[in-house]
């Protein structure tokens, strides 16, 4: 049956006559009429009948009328749906992030997102365990390769460059310095932390190149902390980023590097075709903010 049909059916029942339901719908009696014969023979039931000069709907017309209540109020709330999801407000959204960010910032953005969209869906992805069949991400934290350019069909927004700092145990020599030359950690054993060789590790042997030398790695760990960890059972030094320094357990201390100081950068990249979806927009707003807050407590932390 013709949904449209069934909506001036519904008009007439409730107007009680052609020219009232064609008043309340913006409709010639004619097309009316016409509508009204085109469903009856859709039906195969007679749903008006005549009453004097005018018609009246039948016991059937009637029937089919309530009967039409429930489907009206599903296409509501199937039109709503298809709004929400249109802008946002419900449906599902991938994130990838990595790691050191997600201990820092994803929490507090996860927490304001889903009280701000209850319906939204999450779908969290940690870049350093996404497969190669993942599929894109709507939104991706990650840190910048070098190459200048980001995912085709993706807007790119800088989130943060951040230094990396000489992690040692709190016994070391290097402990008490207020920083330390990245050439003085040459002959140190190192504890490798990026398993991936990805741009993090990159920027560092970037740095220590440009130092004139290559760092001798002496254990190769998965993760910031499990090499934190190492260094804290004097196995040698790591260094790491400022991000990875969340929560350094007992004997270690972090020193910041110079001469050159290795650095990282970080962005946010949204697909084009989530740049209006209203859960994006506001993700992109709470990490920004995530970040300014992070950053300020680092220079308050860095002052005092």
């Amino acid at each position: 049956m013709d949904v449209h049909r069934l909506r001036v059916l519904r008009a007439v029942v409730a107007a009680g006559s052609v020219h009232g339901a064609a008043t309340t719908l913006g409709y010639t009696a004619s097309a009316i009429s016409q509508h009204l014969t085109a469903l009856q023979r859709e039906t195969g039931l007679p749903l008006v009948q005549r009453a004097g000069r005018g018609i009246e709907p039948t016991a059937a017309g009637r029937a089919v009328a309530d009967a039409a209540a429930g489907l009206f109020h599903e296409l509501a709330e199937l039109d709503a749906l298809v709004a929400d999801l249109r802008s946002g407000r419900d449906g599902a959204l991938s994130v990838s992030y990595f790691a050191s960010a997600g201990s820092a910032w994803i929490p507090g953005v996860v927490a304001a997102v889903t009280r701000d969209f209850p319906r939204l869906r999450l779908d969290l992805r940690l870049l350093e365990l996404t497969g190669p069949d993942a599929g894109a991400p709507d939104i991706e934290i990650a840190v910048d390769d070098g190459s200048g350019g980001g995912r085709p069909g993706y807007r790119c927004r800088p989130l943060v460059t951040e230094p990396y700092f000489a992690v040692v145990r709190a016994g070391s020599p290097l402990a008490g310095r207020a920083d330390v030359d990245l050439v003085e950690l040459r002959s140190e054993p190192w504890v490798d932390n990026d398993v991936a060789r990805g741009p993090c590790r990159q920027a560092l042997l970037d740095a220590c190149t440009t130092a004139g030398f290559s760092p001798t790695f002496h254990i190769e760990t998965q993760d910031y902390p499990t090499a934190i960890r190492f260094v804290a059972a004097g196995v040698g030094v790591t260094v790491v980023p400022r991000l990875a320094l969340l929560d350094l357990p007992p004997g270690v201390v972090a020193v910041p590097i110079v001469n050159p100081t290795p650095r990282r950068s970080i962005s946010v990249q949204v697909a084009e075709s989530m740049v209006d979806n209203l859960a994006a927009v506001r993700i992109l707003e709470l990490l920004a903010d995530q970040v300014d807050a992070w950053t300020q407590d680092r220079r308050l932390s860095s002052a005092g």
